[in-house]
């Protein structure tokens, strides 16, 4: 192998093509930045129409793909490089990838299902699989739920497609379903008078349709009521709890029993020694954390991204001037200590 003659012809390719390199690296910058500032224009007009936020997003990133693979075809041509040939390359590769990534495919085709069909949106609290949370993300290949617990859970599209789906905020309105127990000496229509009372005295419930509550079964050791009401979906929890608290204290009110199960219980004679570790409760240390600062050009405005600049500047002023005072408060604090004892030693004195 001649190495001398690789290296010549490496130094003439440059030299004979130094404008096309030169053309090329502009264009490639200038590419990048044009395609980023036309998907935050796309984004913001798409944004302004009652499409879903969802479709845009979808949308949005199929224009990302289309634009850089044009600008990766114009890069080409601009080496020297023959479009048919890579076209025929690629289509062949597009081919061989997607009889590998058939459920990646898969996948990808009900997010679109998932999308256009509108079986939920952003921000609906959802049941998949067994799985409850809000929905925070809907992307080409996932869902992503977000549950009470903020744990984040990932699932594919195509089981949320072939299985069922429960959308609790697909309604403006939902019911509430709450059972109650009480003793077989209880009078049922004192009962009954009293959990309506107590459901229609919550201003959040509605009053049509009508609440309801009725006898519902016979328990072994008690009697049980139903009662039902409707509410909006964003207070159907704020409705059960509440009414919840308030039957069972005017329950109790009314000396209205509410049965519980018999245990059997053995006094200890011996005395117990509990093991103590520690000092007690600890002082409270604040942790200190660090806003980051991400800036996208395809979401974000010039205007946004100088604002958050001054807003951090002024936060760090603010925390400097907030230190001094402090190192300040503690030298008064330690000058003052010195001079109280010797005061108290000139006393003694």
């Amino acid at each position: 192998m001649d190495w001398n003659q690789i290296w010549n012809d490496i130094v003439n390719f440059f030299k004979t093509n130094a404008w096309n390199i030169v053309i090329f690296f502009v264009t490639l910058i200038l590419g990048v930045i044009i395609i980023k500032i036309l998907l935050n224009i796309i984004r913001r007009v798409l944004n302004k129409t009652r499409m879903e936020k969802i479709t845009v997003g979808f949308l949005c990133v199929i224009l990302k793909i289309c634009f850089y693979l044009c600008l990766i075809l114009i890069l080409l041509s601009i080496i020297g490089i023959e479009i048919t040939g890579v076209l025929t390359a690629f289509s062949a590769l597009l081919l061989a990838v997607g009889l590998a990534l058939q459920n990646i495919i898969a996948n990808a085709a009900n997010g679109i299902v998932i999308v256009s069909n509108k079986m939920f949106k952003k921000g609906d609290y959802v049941e998949i699989n067994g799985k409850e949370g809000s929905v925070v993300g809907i992307n080409f290949l996932f869902t992503t739920i977000l549950t009470a617990d903020n744990k984040r859970i990932t699932i594919p599209n195509s089981s949320i497609v072939n299985g069922p789906v429960v959308d609790y905020d697909s309604s403006k309105t939902r019911r509430v379903d709450i059972k109650f127990n009480v003793s077989y000496e209880s009078d049922v229509e004192k009962v009954k008078k009293l959990i309506l009372d107590c459901i229609k005295s919550n201003g959040k419930v509605l009053l049509t349709p009508e609440p309801f509550c009725r006898l519902n079964a016979l328990n072994s050791s008690s009697i049980e009521f139903i009662a039902k009401c409707w509410c909006d979906s964003e207070d159907y929890w704020t409705v059960y709890y509440d009414v919840l608290e308030l039957v069972y204290n005017e329950l109790k009110r009314n000396n209205i029993s509410i049965p519980y199960n018999q245990l059997e219980i053995r006094e200890r004679n011996d005395n117990v020694i509990l093991p103590v570790n520690g000092k007690g409760i600890p002082k409270r240390i604040e942790k200190e954390r660090k806003e980051s600062i991400d800036f996208d050009l395809e979401s974000i405005s010039l205007g946004d991204i100088f604002s958050k600049k001054s807003k951090n500047k002024k936060v760090k002023k603010k925390n400097k001037q907030e230190a001094i005072i402090k190192d300040e408060l503690k030298v008064s604090e330690k000058t003052k200590n010195k001079a109280k004892k010797q005061n108290k030693e000139q006393t003694k004195k």
